[in-house]
């Protein structure tokens, strides 16, 4: 898959578009973060009454004076102690809001994510097997749960925050206006500047951080990989490559993240410098003001405050624009897979399909992973309902993909599948695939209950078919024997129990699906011959009546097939049993 590039404003349109049904929520976040903003601009007030009122001659401004009774205003005393209470009044309520909204983030933000992701893991389900072969679990894990919070990172702490603090900005720059214009004016300075920077650098920050994040995928995919296969590291004693191969992922993924981290810190210091500049403009120009008589020394010290204040928000402007980018790095890989188109596709039209009768047609099927290398070339056959279908061939054959046709998996380049007479292209996907029991070499369990796995294809069954089905599988004594019986819980893959009690796990789960197809690839290859006795006397069972096709290397295995197809350079040897 081919990496998208997105620029900044569709971005933030997906991304807007992603956050539709809790956009009132997002509102709400921005009302509630502006909440602090007033009691922002009184936390000063309380000193500039205490220097000019309490320790000055200054008389309490009328607009304070008529806030409190006329004995307080005239009392120095009195008024200290109400300034005093006043901060930690205004400090407790600060803090309050603060507390309100870091929770309400957490909320939203959560549930957003929460849906980007389950979004994203459908669109995973919804891809077709050769994406997956291609990019591999590693990445698709990466991308769910690291890139996919870059939703929360832009929706929620970025652009909500960036427009909270602008809005203070513009509130602080006001109030400090009415004071002394000018030097509102020297603040408001250091604005251009930041915004010069942010686009000096928004390009440099998006591509490091991309090269971060593919980088720390990598090293995510060796760490699957090598844990996956620990019994072949083991068994080679390759411990140590392995660890090497891990260290030299993660120190590329460590040089991307310091040359980000670097871009990310020489920003924040030109905007620290700009923001720094002006804030000994404003003490040096105040301090002259103050001097000359223009401001007294209380609202000196108030604008100060406010310019304090100001600041923190314009560098957290910078901040939150440089961060952004690091999210957009991200939510670009996440876009590029919920981009991604199937490689199977429902048709509009499609038709439902209750129980097939099982007769299956290869009319002149070609299929290659590339397209210039067909595996099988022009393939024609006529399997009848209720046949057993033996497929041999050399390695790379392509008796697997002649499987992976049949459910659709993969659509073949040139030709058609047909099912009972009918396209596979025309029937509805999930339909079609319901008419298949499947059965591989390596059976697949989850870390669930043995119930559960049984019943994974039928997840209504009753107690007593899911024991049937054992029972048919010749699963059910060693289900019975152990401590938990049928709710007992395998590890992931299946881990506690032997190869041949995994595979008659996978004989029961077909049982119970009951499908009037089967697919069963080398089912029983790894198995010592007392337990595949065991498991061929059960595929006997559950092949009766039932078109099957069964790849296996064994000639022993084949002979009992009505149909053997010998697969070989893009074409099929067909030889019946009456031959």
């Amino acid at each position: 898959m081919a990496e998208r590039t997105y620029d900044d404003r569709g971005l933030y349109r997906r991304l807007w578009g992603e956050a539709r049904g809790f956009r009132a929520h997002l509102a709400g976040l921005f009302l509630l973060g502006l909440v602090t903003a007033p009691l922002a601009l009184l936390l000063p007030l309380p000193v500039q009454v205490i220097v000019d009122v309490v320790l000055g001659e200054a008389a309490l401004a009328p607009a304070l004076a008529a806030l409190v009774p006329t004995s307080w205003a005239t009392d120095p005393q009195i008024l200290l102690q109400v300034a005093a209470w006043s901060i930690v009044g205004l400090a407790v309520l600060i803090q309050l809001g603060d507390l309100a909204v870091w929770i309400y983030k957490t909320w939203v933000g959560e549930q957003l994510l929460l849906r980007f992701r389950a979004r994203l893991f459908d669109q995973f389900q919804r891809l077709s097997l050769g994406f997956h072969h291609s990019q591999g679990t590693a990445d698709a894990m990466h991308r769910l749960q690291v890139d996919a919070t870059s939703i929360r990172s832009v929706s929620v702490y970025g652009v909500i925050p960036f427009a909270t603090s602008l809005v203070k900005v513009i509130a602080l720059a006001l109030v400090t206006a009415l004071i002394d214009w000018q030097l509102a004016l020297v603040a408001l300075g250091a604005g251009p500047i930041v915004y010069a920077l942010t686009e000096l650098y928004r390009g440099r920050l998006r591509r490091r951080w991309k090269e971060a994040r593919e980088s720390e995928s990598s090293a995510l995919a060796v760490v699957q990989e090598s844990l996956g296969a620990v019994r072949v590291v083991k068994a080679f004693g390759q411990e140590a490559r392995e660890s090497a191969r891990y260290q030299t992922h993660a120190r590329s993924n460590l040089r991307a993240t310091l040359a980000a981290v670097r871009a990310h810190a020489t920003f924040d210091l030109w905007v620290g410098l700009a923001t720094g500049v002006c804030a000994a403009a404003v003490l040096y120009l105040g301090a002259r003001h103050v001097q000359d008589g223009r401001i007294t020394l209380g609202e000196l010290l108030l604008v100060l405050a406010y310019l304090s204040q100001m600041f923190t928000p314009l560098r957290d402007l910078g901040t939150r624009l440089a961060d952004v980018q690091s999210a957009l790095a991200s939510a670009t890989r996440v876009f590029s897979v919920l981009d991604e188109q199937p490689e199977v596709v429902e048709r509009a039209d499609a038709r439902a399909l209750d129980r097939a009768v099982g007769r299956i047609t290869l009319r002149g099927v070609t299929f290659g992973y590339d397209p210039a290398r067909p595996v099988l070339d022009k393939l024609d056959l006529e399997i009848p309902a209720g046949s057993c279908v033996g497929i041999a061939g050399r390695t790379g054959s392509g008796k697997s993909t002649l499987l992976g046709l049949l459910p659709r998996f993969y659509d073949p380049q040139g030709g058609a599948v047909l099912l009972d007479g009918v396209d596979l292209r025309d029937l509805v996907l999930a339909d079609l695939r319901r008419q298949y029991g499947i059965v591989l070499q390596e059976s697949v369990l989850f870390s669930t209950t043995l119930r559960e796995n049984i019943a994974y294809g039928r997840p209504g069954a009753t107690p007593a078919e899911i024991e049937q089905a054992a029972r048919d599988a010749a699963a059910h004594d060693f289900i019975s024997a152990l401590p938990d019986g049928y709710d007992t819980v395998v590890g992931e893959r299946g881990s506690g129990l032997s190869g041949g009690e995994r595979q008659r796990i996978a004989l029961a789960r077909a049982f119970l699906r009951d499908a009037p197809l089967l697919i069963l690839d080398e089912p029983t290859s790894a198995l010592d011959t007392g337990t595949e006795s065991l498991v061929m006397d059960a595929l006997e069972r559950l092949m009766a009546g039932r078109t099957t096709f069964m790849i296996a290397h064994r000639l022993a295995t084949l002979e009992r097939c009505d149909v053997r197809l010998e697969l070989e350079d893009g074409g099929v040897r067909v030889t019946r049993r009456s031959e």
